[in-house]
């Protein structure tokens, strides 16, 4: 083991999320609420089905979270942009 390995500080984090799926006529909604110990974060999705869709649930499922997820995503890497700027001394933010 070398001196760098031994000085490495190791951290584990566990973040949860809720998601949950609510379907109403051919309107599926995803909301999602992320918790990271810090702070939480909360997004939404929706999926329409259209008039000559199947009705498969679980695709408008899929449509709806993925794109409560895809949102999520970029709240996340809007938090990182900021927070990061706020510890570059040359932010001008």
């Amino acid at each position: 083991m070398t001196a760098s390995e031994s000085t490495e500080q190791r951290r584990t984090k566990q973040w949860t999320l809720h998601l949950q799926l609510f379907e109403e006529d051919d309107i599926t909604t995803a909301h999602v609420v992320l918790d990271t110990g810090d702070n939480t974060l909360r997004s939404r999705g929706s999926a329409r089905r259209g008039p000559h869709d199947p009705a498969v649930p679980e695709i408008g499922d899929e449509f709806a979270a993925g794109r409560a997820l895809v949102d999520l995503g970029h709240q996340l890497l809007r938090a990182g942009t900021t927070d990061a700027a706020a510890f570059d001394p040359d932010s001008h933010t």
